[in-house]
């Protein structure tokens, strides 16, 4: 079988014998209704490729859907002018990046429609490619923009250069509006919605259809398309990795799936990573890229922001439709960026609770936030996530806590803010990492913190509190009684008291027992 990894192109696709998992039903759905569209999908998602779908369709090219859902239910198969303008594949550091990505777009449009620029401004040559291909065909044109919000994302803590951006990609989306009479057909893909710039205030018929249960499987994998299109695959990883059919499905439920686009919507697989995983044979972390949205880091870094709140409950439908790049609140990128997804929405309340689509996605972003808040924490260092663990694992409750105690003596303080939820924080990337490895619990109440880790032949009960005695932390143990459930088990059970301190940063003390 051959696999479309980082193909956008639905013509190659079809023509080079690449598996293609349908969306043309649904695909014909929204161009029958006409009008404009948007949709936000994680990256390496598929929305480029749905975009070329979509240009493939409306330029008649009626071969390439042989055999696809499309060709029993079109009927016409008219040609249309189509205008894609593609705003990936390239970084915007200046604004000269912005306004070369938009000439060259139009360019080649003002050469297809024999026409020359009268003047520089882009919105009005816009204007212009749009009326002479109306004229040209006698058909209303249909405009495509893929990754719309790529230079806005680009800059985010750039404010003078993002507001430069903003404001020429506003002027010149708005063309849409006043060119509405020779248009039949929008169609525009990003990453996320971005609220207070206005990008869409031009166009506000824009139909936003990225939490509509119709399109959830739009883009991306669902579990039907999965054995529909690739169970000799999937019979191929598990003979490869020595699992039977049915283990190796949960596996790849586990690794990949777990995208919800809205509150009903089954389990969406992330494409990249399923068909990089189906290809080679092997379970790995393939979608996530080092490092975060820069908006996110830059909330985080300034020590505003809980990560115990990132899979909360109570999070307003509101607040998930758009991302306002001037507030701290990193938790509608999160989401519309793939990190964070649906587990449950109370229809009441019209609330949503968060979580954590899939192992790859948890693992990789907690790998990326170890960067910020446990930066010495590399392989070769003393602090390594993993000799934490053999600690854990060998048995070595005071090794272990002397290099707990050298750690934060030794971190360089790059997070400002709360000491208390600079504490909490880094000790919550620290157990999400070694819960990979050990089994790993925590519960948090009023700035106290219990850890219950958990080995083959150990059991750790651990109380950290600030600003108090490793004494008063143990006595927590005891009145609480956390070692209560292990009374009767086998493995050597270790009690430790910690005492943090707001002022230093560091652990004043602690006691094992």
């Amino acid at each position: 079988m051959l696999y479309p990894i980082g193909i956008q192109s639905f013509e190659k696709i079809r023509e080079g014998g690449y598996v293609y998992v349908d969306k043309t039903g649904l695909i014909y759905n929204i161009v029958k209704t006409g009008g404009y569209y948007f949709l936000s999908r994680p990256r390496r998602f598929g929305k480029s490729l749905l975009v070329s779908t979509l240009e493939a369709y409306f330029q008649g090219k009626k071969e390439l859907f042989q055999g696809l859902a499309i060709e029993n239910l079109e009927k016409e198969w008219s040609a249309y002018p189509v205008l894609h303008l593609d705003l990936s594949g390239k970084t915007y550091r200046n604004e000269n990046d912005l306004e070369m990505t938009l000439d060259q777009h139009l360019r080649q449009w003002e050469k297809d429609c024999g026409i020359a620029a009268r003047y520089p401004e882009p919105d009005v040559r816009f204007k212009d490619v749009i009326d002479a291909a109306y004229e040209k065909t006698g058909k209303p044109v249909v405009v495509l923009i893929d990754e719309y919000d790529k230079p806005l994302l680009d800059t985010a803590g750039n404010e003078r250069l993002r507001e430069a951006f903003r404001s020429r990609l506003q002027g010149f989306y708005s063309v849409m509006k006043s060119r509405d009479g020779k248009l039949s057909f929008g169609f525009l893909t990003g990453v996320t919605k971005l609220g207070k710039l206005s990008i869409f205030s031009g166009l506000n018929n824009l139909n936003d259809i990225s939490m509509d249960e119709e399109f959830s499987s739009l883009c991306g994998i669902s579990e039907t398309d999965l054995h529909t299109y690739f169970g000799e695959s999937v019979r191929e990883m598990a003979a490869a990795n020595k699992l039977s059919e049915e283990e190796c499905y949960t596996k790849l439920k586990d690794y990949y799936d777990g995208y919800h686009f809205c509150a009903d919507s089954e389990d969406i697989y992330n494409p990249f990573s399923l068909l990089s995983a189906l290809r080679k044979k092997r379970f790995n972390d393939y979608w996530y890229e080092t490092g975060t949205p820069t908006f996110v880091v830059k909330a985080l870094r300034q020590g505003k922001f809980n990560l115990e709140d990132l899979t909360l409950e109570g999070v307003p439908a509101s607040a998930l439709g758009g991302v306002n790049a001037d507030d701290s609140d990193p938790i509608p990128v999160l989401y519309q960026s793939g990190y964070l997804t649906i587990r449950s929405y109370d229809e009441r309340r019209q609330r949503y609770s968060l979580k954590y689509p899939n192992q790859e996605v948890e693992r990789g972003f907690m790998e990326c936030l170890a960067k910020t808040y446990i930066p010495t924490a590399s392989y070769y260092s003393p602090f390594d996530v993993q000799k934490f663990v053999d600690d854990f694992e060998k048995g070595d409750a005071e090794g272990l806590m002397k290099r707990f105690e050298a750690f934060f003596a030794d971190a360089d303080y790059a997070i400002v803010g709360d000491a208390e939820l600079y504490f909490q924080n880094t000790m919550y990337v620290m157990c999400k990492l070694m819960g990979q490895f050990v089994q790993v619990e925590r519960h948090t109440s009023q700035g106290r913190m219990d850890i219950l880790v958990q080995t083959e032949k150990y059991i750790y009960v651990m109380e950290l509190k600030m600003d108090a005695s490793a004494d008063e932390a143990l006595q927590q143990i005891e009145e609480k009684g956390y070692a209560k459930p292990f009374a009767a088990d086998s493995r050597k059970l270790f009690k430790i008291g910690v005492g943090f301190s707001s002022k230093t940063r560091r652990i004043e003390e602690w006691k094992i027992a």
